[in-house]
């Protein structure tokens, strides 16, 4: 017996299970069953078993050792591939890859770096991003990211910003633990943590709200002092003469003159 598809004018094959025998020294055949209705993976597995091959049954073909989440790592690292992200953090090496797989992981579960270290383990994003990767191997990948800043933050501004346009910028702060931090100093705690080392931080964005650039200063650096080293960053080093830039009136108005 064989599985035979008979082409019909206008209309699909016909799949047809056949029979061969011998009559008067003729060889001919004979159809036993139509299965023009079966699907295509029932017609292949009575192809197999007619063959002679071993047929498994579909829960005893695998033995599933260990299973991934994978869906949301996968759409979140497509989408920045869409975006060109890996190419603006620089070209395809180690650090890169980690440091990718960092931004991703921010996505989808926010934590610690030891925590992030752990969580990818559970998940495919660390066995394709950073296979064996550690703190340290974080904390180098973050090193390797403060090295291209100004290379990275030029792309993103050649993107997002444009001549003439606007561009928006915003201060912030964070109290910290501990007394090595050379940018630690008092300073006014928008945490409301008095009495404890800050450093402030200072983002511009486009119109859309698109961080293109950070700049860190220590925790007592006043908000005008800020204003004016971000308006000096968008014009001197993203080559942007014109533009206006957008903040509020605390950190404005006593640099106003000099924008």
């Amino acid at each position: 017996m064989y599985v035979e598809r008979v082409p019909n004018r206008g209309s699909p094959p016909a799949v047809l299970l056949r029979e061969s025998y011998r009559e008067g020294g003729k060889v001919k055949k004979r159809t036993l069953a139509n299965l023009s209705s079966w699907s295509e993976t029932r017609v292949e597995m009575l192809r197999m078993v007619l063959r002679g091959d071993e047929v498994v049954p579909r829960a005893d073909a695998f033995e599933v050792h260990r299973s991934l989440p994978h869906g949301g790592a996968a759409a979140v690292w497509a989408q920045a591939r869409q975006l060109g992200f890996p190419t603006i953090l620089g070209p395809p090496a180690r650090m890169r890859d980690v440091a990718m797989a960092l931004v991703c992981a921010r996505v989808l579960r926010p934590g610690s770096k030891l925590a992030t270290t752990r969580w990818w383990k559970d998940t495919t994003l660390g066995a394709d991003l950073a296979p064996g990767a550690d703190t340290d191997d974080v904390y180098a990948a973050m090193d390797w990211l403060v090295e291209r800043q100004d290379s990275i933050e030029a792309a993103l501004a050649a993107r997002h910003l444009t001549p003439g346009g606007l561009v928006l910028f915003d201060l912030s702060s964070s109290w910290l633990e501990g007394r090595t931090c050379p940018l630690g100093a008092r300073g006014y705690s928008r945490d409301g943590k008095k009495g404890t080392l800050q450093i402030t931080y200072g983002v511009v964005a486009n119109t859309d709200g698109c961080p293109v650039a950070v700049e860190v200063f220590p925790g007592n650096t006043a908000d005008p002092k800020a204003f004016i080293a971000a308006v000096e960053k968008v014009r001197e080093r993203f080559g942007l003469s014109h533009m206006v830039m957008v903040g509020d009136r605390g950190m404005i108005e006593t640099v106003r003159h000099f924008v």
